[in-house]
């Protein structure tokens, strides 16, 4: 029986391709559209997942603010971790990290740049609990100047040999060998701590060129600290219990923690580890890949409702010839599984082709294999699931015709099934509204952020900067340095070169943080952060800082002053509201007096998903950055290519034993938006399919709107109706249905998109015409889409449809 219900099914799609076409791509673009979305959505939720990972926490500093704690950065001090661990008992281990970037390795003639890693205790594996491919978990961190490498850096320095036991040379602030102790396996993707190689954590004590000699102490929070808690802890209790627990030495400041698994989603402090994830993005990806499969459903339903009402005198004859109401139902179940199973198959290849390119724009390497099958079956789940609910209603529907009525073709719909199919095709306007509001919202935003002025001008403004290879006095390394940055500022097609700590875009990168600074009427205020860094004067000519009172730094014979450079927020903060008055006044931090020379137009250090801090900009010479300002007017695009080329002749003269890099400032600062533009895409594109999807829909309902007032058209028709009226007849109950949800979709859309761009600290407005157009659009669509039925159904010859009355 099963398989004669089986080749009905073949031979019905095969008849009707029309029908069997526009399901089987409805259905295929929406599940490979969930699969997509959901495969991005799983690698986000399971960020820094492991056996045992829900007992793991980061602990992190909280400051004052007006008397108030509140989150601070995303680290801790070098002594927290064991302090912790000794005051309350339900921390079973802890374990820092002190992350270190842009390390060279050199094994005899092979030299790798660039690696990231840390120095971590010998607690590693205790509390994370990645897998150590070769070497003891107790040995491999335990002394001092030993060192682990993942298998890809391994197999980068040493290739084919055991690297175990052998001496490798890091080139960091010197050249210091180190002894291979272990191989750990490459570390997942999704995970916030991406170290290449891990140094025992007691090596800090005594190697030079990591930040010359250190102590355990409370005078730098620099480090990750992560604690591990025994299983049956009451986190919100200990939580408190943390934030309670008094350091003499912190007066303005308290230990805090958070579940490491919510890093990634949830926590955006200073000084992360990495650029975090978004969990409004992935909820939004997420209600969209809902959205979209839904609607491929209702799509589904709308049209084989359609198609039921052709089927009738079918199912009557069959019902006449014995078959009973299962066997119906059977049959039509069959057929919307065959259906959708040719649908899936052809989803999956989608996904095969577009995953690669949808990487692309999100930014992963995201897989689709055996390996992550368990993160596939609740996909598969839902999937199967509403393959069968969807199926379910046409089935019982075409099941229910009496036979009399059915040979007799008077097959009407109840009002029951009117009501439902009006809520089917009013969800699917609301979802269309809603995510068209939701692209025009998103596009204006991402072009907000980039079209916003930052307070100043980062075109044309390069950064140069190189790793030296061998030994050199810093004394040495600044007297050459400069020496080129001099020999810059004579070419004709440079306008200026300055040394530079950091800049904006950078983020936090390099930037220094503190709390506490005495004003210059005496009172010392502990209240807040606050942000500085190193910067020679020609600074402010090269970003185009704009001065609202006093100016650049004034240099002494030797090169180097007490002078400082504030924000307008920092003045602000300090009380004086004129900036002309804090000209040439002192402040004093660090155990020394410094004078304020000029005080600068507050601009976006950070970017614009952050608001403006207290920057201070310290008189100095920094060899990290050499930035070069050049001169458009002299130089073109190829010319641009050629002066970078000078400028790296130059640097490899005076360096020749060193890397070589740059970066374009203006991309630099734009990099960090790159994440918002990948989902306004994401958006747009999956807000298409959806439209797409729900044409399908209305495509379907017309049909069968048509179908049953075909007879009543034809009557109008010989009683003199014309074209226009037969047509707006037709086509006001779809205009009704979306302004009803246009009503509908305001509101909550409003909402949704409201609560994305309170992740921005500046954000662009929600503008009346946005849901004007949202609604204008989707009126449109509505009407393109069933006006050629309609004007089918108008045009007919009512004598085809009337002669059998």
């Amino acid at each position: 029986m099963y398989k004669l219900f089986l080749k009905i099914a073949i031979r019905y799609l095969l008849k009707n391709k029309l029908y069997s076409f526009i399901n089987i791509f409805g259905l295929a673009i929406g599940i490979a559209s969930f699969v997509l979305i959901m495969l991005y959505v799983n690698h986000e939720y399971n960020y820094d997942t492991f056996k045992g990972s829900k007992n793991v926490h980061r602990i992190y500093m909280d400051y004052t603010e007006e008397g108030v704690f509140v989150p601070g950065d995303a680290q801790s001090y070098n002594l927290s971790g064991p302090t912790l661990k000794e005051a309350f008992p339900e921390i079973r281990e802890f374990v820092r990290f002190s992350h270190i970037t842009d390390v060279s390795f050199r094994y005899n003639n092979t030299i790798i740049n660039g690696e990231k890693g840390a120095l971590a205790d010998p607690s590693y594996f205790d509390v994370f609990k990645y897998p150590l491919l070769k070497g003891d978990v107790n040995e491999v961190l335990k002394d001092p100047y030993t060192i682990l490498l993942t298998e890809t850096l391994a197999k980068k320095v040493f290739g084919n040999e055991d690297p175990i036991g052998k001496s490798l040379e890091i080139i960091y602030g010197g050249n210091t060998l180190f002894t291979v102790k272990g191989i750990l396996k490459d570390l997942p993707k999704n995970t916030h701590l991406k170290n290449n190689f891990l140094i025992s954590f007691d090596t800090f004590l005594t190697w030079s060129g990591y930040r010359n000699k250190r102590e355990l102490n409370w005078n730098g929070n620099n480090y990750f600290t992560y604690i591990k808690l025994d299983q049956n802890t009451d986190v919100a209790l200990l939580k408190q219990k943390i934030m309670d627990f008094k350091v003499e030495s912190l007066p303005y400041e308290r230990h805090n923690i958070e579940p490491l698994e919510e890093i990634h989603l949830y926590s955006d402090k200073p000084y992360e580890a990495e650029a975090n994830g978004s969990a409004s993005r992935v909820h939004f990806l997420m209600a969209i890949a809902l959205i979209i499969i839904v609607l491929s459903w209702l799509n589904y339903v709308n049209l084989s409702t359609a198609k039921s009402l052709e089927r009738a005198k079918e199912t009557g004859i069959r019902k006449v010839a014995g078959a009973q109401r299962p066997q119906i139902i059977v049959q039509s179940l069959l057929e919307s599984l065959l259906l959708n199973f040719i649908a899936i198959a052809i989803a999956m290849v989608i996904v095969l082709i577009g995953l690669p390119l949808f990487n692309v724009y999100v930014g992963q390497e995201l897989t689709l294999g055996l390996s992550n099958i368990r993160a596939f079956l609740p996909m598969i789940g839902f999937i199967l699931f509403g393959t069968l609910v969807s199926g379910m209603y046409p089935a019982f529907m075409l099941s229910n015709f009496t036979p009399a009525r059915a040979l007799k073709g008077k097959i009407r719909t109840s009002r029951n099934g009117l009501t439902i199919r009006k809520t089917l095709i009013i969800g699917q306007f609301l979802a269309t509204i809603i995510l068209l509001i939701g692209t025009i919202v998103v596009t204006q935003q991402i072009k907000f952020l980039q079209n916003q002025p930052i307070g100043a001008n980062l075109d044309q403004v390069v950064a140069f900067k190189g790793k030296m290879l061998d030994t050199r006095p810093d004394s040495l390394l600044i007297k050459d340095i400069k020496t080129i940055k001099n020999g810059l500022k004579n070419l004709p097609f440079v306008k200026n070169a300055v040394l530079a700590n950091t800049y904006p875009g950078e983020g936090y990168n390099n930037l220094g943080s503190n709390v506490g600074i005495t004003f210059p009427n005496g009172i010392r205020d502990d209240s807040r952060i606050w942000y500085n860094y190193v910067a020679g004067p020609d600074y402010f000519e090269v970003m185009e800082l704009e001065f609202v009172a006093g100016g650049p730094f004034l240099e002494n014979s030797s090169g180097y002053s007490h002078h400082i450079v504030m924000n307008e927020k920092f003045i602000k903060h300090m009380g004086i509201s004129r900036m002309e008055d804090a000209i040439d006044q002192k402040v004093k931090f660090w155990g020394q007096d410094w004078m304020i020379s000029g005080v600068i137009k507050d601009y976006h250090h950070f970017g614009l998903k952050t608001g403006i801090e207290p920057i201070l900009l310290r008189h100095g010479t920094s060899p990290r950055n050499l930035l070069v300002k050049f001169d458009k007017n002299v130089l073109s695009t190829a010319g641009l290519t050629g002066a970078i080329s000078q400028v790296e002749n130059k640097w490899n003269e005076t360096f020749p034993q060193s890397t070589f890099d740059y970066i374009f400032l203006d991309q630099k600062f734009q990099a960090q938006y790159d994440e918002d533009k990948a989902f306004g895409f994401a958006f747009q594109i999956f807000t298409l399919l959806a439209i797409l999807i729900a044409s399908m829909g209305l495509f379907g309902l017309t049909s069968y709107t048509v179908l049953q007032r075909k007879k009543e058209i034809g009557i109008r028709k010989v009683n003199g109706a014309r074209i226009r009226e037969i047509l707006s007849l037709l086509n006001k109950d779809f205009v009704k249905w979306v302004g009803l949800a246009f009503v509908m979709g305001v509101p909550i859309s409003w909402y949704a998109m409201n609560q994305w761009l309170e992740g921005f600290a500046y954000k662009t407005n929600i503008s009346w015409w946005i849901f004007a157009l949202a609604g204008l659009t989707a009126l449109t669509i509505a009407l393109i889409t069933v006006s050629w039925q309609s004007f089918q159904a108008a045009v007919a010859n009512p004598v085809d449809v009337l002669k059998d009355e």
